[in-house]
C-alpha cells in the first residue's frame, strides 16, 4: 500500500543538527500515522517519536522530546524529523514507519504497531 524512502542522514559534528525526510508513496499517506525509530549495532530498534494522521498530535520518547521535532506534510506526502543538539549517542541508523490506517494509538512505542518500513538512513555524529 506504501512505500517508504528516507533521506538526510549524513555525517554531523556534536551539538549540529540535522533534518530527516521521509516519503511515502501513493495517494494515502494522511491515513497513516507515522513513527521514527533508529537502530545501533549491538543495540535493539528503539522508538524515538510518533505524529498523528493530522499531524496535530505528536508523541516522543523522553530521551529525545528536549531536541527532536517530527512533523509531516500530508500534501508532499513527506514526514520530517528535525535533529537539534546531537550527540554520539545519536549514531545510528533511522528509520520511518507507517501504518496500519487505524486510528492513531496514544504512544504507538512497539515496532510491531506499524505496518511499512523504510529502508533507513544512517547518521553518524562526531566529536
Amino acid at each position: 500500500q506504501v512505500q517508504l524512502v528516507e533521506s538526510g542522514g549524513g555525517l554531523v559534528q556534536a551539538g549540529g543538527s540535522l533534518r530527516l525526510s521521509c516519503v511515502a508513496s501513493g495517494r494515502s499517506f494522511n491515513t497513516y500515522y507515522m513513527g521514527w525509530f533508529r537502530q545501533a549495532p549491538g543495540k535493539e530498534r528503539e522508538f524515538l517519536a510518533r505524529i498523528s494522521t493530522s499531524g496535530v498530535g505528536t508523541f516522543y520518547a523522553d530521551s529525545v522530546k528536549a531536541r527532536f521535532t517530527i512533523s509531516r506534510d500530508n500534501v508532499k506526502n513527506t514526514l520530517y524529523l528535525q535533529m537539534n543538539r546531537l550527540t554520539f549517542e545519536d549514531t545510528g541508523l533511522y528509520y520511518c514507519a507507517a501504518g496500519p490506517a487505524i486510528a492513531t494509538p496514544a504512544r504507538a512505542m512497539n515496532a510491531g504497531e506499524y505496518s511499512y518500513w523504510g529502508k533507513g538512513t544512517q547518521v553518524t555524529v562526531s566529536s
